[in-house]
């Protein structure tokens, strides 16, 4: 088996280095994760690209709610794809549909065009769709060089079957990074059953703010990537790669 590529995303510069620290290949760096990750300020994207070099991807998403954008939304989002290609990073992240749920083929195309040579992945905008196949056809029109999903399922493992069916339809035109809860205890189970060859995880743990003052009612706490936690999912991609896992 070759080896599956670990992407963690991330929303802040900790994770960045929880990242690192923990062996991932690759990272998706955005904002406001409670939100489903927005566009991540270009202080955080050329620091994330200093820590841990070039293979970052930068999400590309102007606001929260649905993936169907204004014109002058999608204006924001070329804006966007430019100055993250200008910065150095690997690829951007992003998903744009019409208003009965299809791809939105012509604007994705744009946006593909516009960021070459860097790498496209297309998100989770792709669960809201309602005939994955169809649209999985469609985002290799468009020249897109992943799709992340979590099957249409609330996450990767209860969705896998539909991942393996997508898998098996993509047949190497384009790469099926699946993601949703996806932890150090099911990615094995997960790789196994659908023979994907890219993971994407948050690996994410709890932190308590370290302020003395605070206002009753205001939360202070947060959420970020755990290095151990990113350590432990590539340790087992690891052992399944060398064969420690039965079929």
């Amino acid at each position: 088996m070759h080896r599956v590529l670990l992407e963690i995303c991330t929303d802040g510069i900790a994770s960045v280095q929880a990242a690192l620290d923990g062996g991932a290949d690759r990272i998706e760096l955005c904002s406001s994760l409670p939100l489903g990750g927005l566009t991540p300020g270009i202080g955080l994207v050329e620091a994330s690209l200093s820590l841990f070099g070039p293979q970052v991807m930068v999400m590309i998403r102007p606001r929260g709610g649905d993936f169907f954008y204004s014109d002058a939304e999608f204006e924001v989002m070329k804006r966007e794809v430019r100055a993250v290609k200008a910065a150095g990073a690997a690829g951007v992240v992003l998903g744009l549909l019409l208003k009965d749920g299809q791809i939105d083929l012509m604007r994705t195309q744009q946006l593909v065009a516009l960021a070459r040579p860097l790498s496209v992945t297309f998100h989770r905008a792709f669960d809201q769709v309602p005939d994955p196949e169809k649209a999985l056809e469609a985002l290799i029109l468009a020249g897109a060089d992943r799709v992340l999903t979590s099957g249409l399922a609330p996450d990767a493992l209860s969705g896998s079957a539909m991942i393996a069916r997508l898998q098996q339809q993509a047949a190497g035109r384009i790469a099926i990074l699946a993601g949703a809860g996806i932890l150090p205890e099911n990615v094995a189970q997960l790789v196994r059953d659908t023979n994907i060859r890219e993971c994407h995880a948050s690996a994410k743990i709890s932190r308590e703010g370290q302020m003395a003052y605070r206002r009753p009612g205001e939360v202070y706490g947060w959420q970020e990537s755990h290095a151990d936690t990113v350590r432990q999912i590539r340790k087992q991609l690891d052992e399944l790669e060398l064969g420690h896992f039965m079929a």
